[in-house]
């Protein structure tokens, strides 16, 4: 019979996690991770590496006592302070995540109510809900004390991403489970998060672990490392199709944005987010957007697809202005011009399949004659690098990176001319994201697909675009050819976020 789960229960010196040859198997048969081990120690961080699809999102969420629905442990034990969380009553497993252990997944922003203010979101789950020990919490994950009264949507997603990790640190937890929790972010702030994670190891004696692609990151803050091999049995990893649907010729597409300005509502009253924003896309070019966190990339990636309603100047493809709203424009304008958001929960409906998602576009744009559609998903999911038995699972059965490889076939199912990615990179191995964008690359070649790049990843933008534009507080301070900027860069805050970067040679 289990020990019973005692809010007050000591954490034990030794281990405060212990997993061996833990396997978690799917309702399809699949194995979702094989022969799974970690051991946390409080204080200490622990770091999980290996391949997208491999297991490492599997992993912490058995620890956290959640797995996908219908998926079941089927070997190996597991013990979390001392209890065996899969074989507790639910309403103790409820417990020890409310009290004791904290889980912040990989696409944080999808776990804050929309409708909630910041400082309410993190009162919801405090132990203290003072107004002092609020704004304390928020400082100690870099979040200024302003933002207590925005909304998430009102937020970048590094904002977002660190309003999760302050309402996982409000419950005092003794073990801190985070996946990818430096995805999206640019290198200061990347750096900041890894201090703050040793800080609060040491200091509150957490036993920490994350899942990481970032190698740098964890070579410099890690105590140990535990590279996750790929299932066995696992599909080889495919390379991007080099088949063409008929060879289109290069059309030359022209997106131009003019003295653009947004704002969001605080308080009744609008508060201006981008100050006449300039950019200039021709065909077939690549440009990148690079920025810190809040310094308004998103929000004019929004603007530009219609869905962040701009409050001044206009958005042009080939010469002709678009609506600011994506609702007014046609369903022509609305296909030429696709997002592959940050957050790819965000595209992928949970009740659809991914070959639904990647279906719906082809029949909607009329793409392909319903007879070839699904053919033509099993290429989109190989060119992104997906079996095709993807075809009938559900987002939340696939990783994060299978996530946004799937978000990525659904907007090039839509057969775009101009295609926004927001941070598209930012939840895959190197090997996978170097595939992506050889795709990218190769679109861009074969039918002049104008390619807008908002990366953190400095190397990326260098390696990827021609012309970069570097935005600091929804103002663009520096703009001209990627190899000028990056070699020469003439303002503070260009500067600044090269001085940490490892650019290519």
């Amino acid at each position: 019979m289990p020990r019973q789960y005692r809010e007050d229960q000591p954490v034990a010196d030794e281990f405060a996690v212990r997993v061996s040859g833990l396997t978690i198997t799917g309702p399809d048969g699949k194995r979702l991770l094989e022969d799974g081990d970690l051991r946390l120690r409080p204080g200490r961080i622990v770091a999980l590496t290996g391949p997208s699809g491999c297991g490492k999102t599997t992993l912490l969420r058995a620890v956290a006592g959640v797995l996908p629905p219908g998926a079941e442990r089927t070997a190996g034990s597991i013990e979390v302070l001392g209890h065996d969380p899969f074989a507790l009553p639910e309403a103790e497993v409820r417990a020890l995540r409310r009290h004791r252990l904290a889980h912040v997944g990989q696409d944080p922003g999808s776990g804050l109510n929309p409708r909630m203010k910041v400082r309410r979101l993190l009162a919801e789950v405090a132990e203290d809900r003072s107004a002092e020990a609020m704004d304390a919490l928020m400082t100690e994950v870099r979040l200024p004390p302003g933002l207590a009264d925005r909304r998430p949507g009102s937020l970048s997603g590094g904002q977002q991403r660190r309003v999760a990790l302050a309402r996982a640190l409000a419950r005092r937890p003794a073990v801190l489970l985070l996946d990818e929790p430096t995805a999206g972010l640019d290198s200061h702030l990347r750096d900041e998060i890894g201090e703050l994670l040793r800080h609060l190891a040491e200091r509150h004696h957490l036993a920490v672990a994350l899942s990481c692609h970032d190698a740098d990151l964890v070579s410099r803050l890690a105590d140990e490392v535990v590279e996750l091999r790929p299932r066995i049995g696992a599909p080889p990893r495919r390379v991007p199709s080099q088949r063409t649907a008929g060879h289109e010729p290069a059309r030359e597409a022209i997106l131009s944005v003019t003295a653009l300005t947004a704002a969001f509502r605080h308080r009744g009253r609008k508060v201006p987010v981008l100050h006449g924003i300039d950019l200039t896309a021709p065909a077939g070019a690549a440009v990148g957007v690079v920025g810190v966190s809040g310094s308004g990339k998103t929000t004019l990636m929004r603007a530009i697809v219609g869905l962040h309603r701009a409050t001044g100047g206009t958005v042009t493809l080939d010469g002709l202005p678009l609506r600011p709203s994506a609702s007014r424009r046609t369903r022509e304008q609305r296909r030429r011009i696709q997002l592959v958001p940050q957050n790819p929960l965000g595209t992928l409906n949970p009740s659809r399949t991914v070959g639904t998602a990647i279906r719906r576009p082809l029949l909607l744009h009329r793409r392909v004659r319903p007879a070839a559609a699904p053919d033509r998903v099993l290429e989109l999911l190989e060119q992104v690098g997906l079996p095709a038995d993807f075809t009938d699972r559900y987002p939340h059965e696939l990783s994060g990176g299978q996530r946004q490889r799937a978000s990525i076939a659904r907007a090039l199912a839509a057969d775009p001319d101009v295609l926004v990615c927001d941070e598209v990179t930012s939840a895959l191995d190197a090997e996978t994201a170097s595939s992506v964008m050889n795709l990218l690359d190769e679109l861009r070649d074969r039918r002049g697909l104008t390619l807008i790049l908002i990366s953190h990843d400095l190397r990326l933008v260098a390696d990827r675009t021609e012309t970069v534009l570097v935005l600091s507080e929804g103002r663009v301070v520096e703009s001209g050819t990627t190899q000028r900027i990056f070699s020469s860069p003439e303002h503070p805050v260009t500067a600044s976020l090269l001085s940490s970067a490892v650019l290519p040679h």
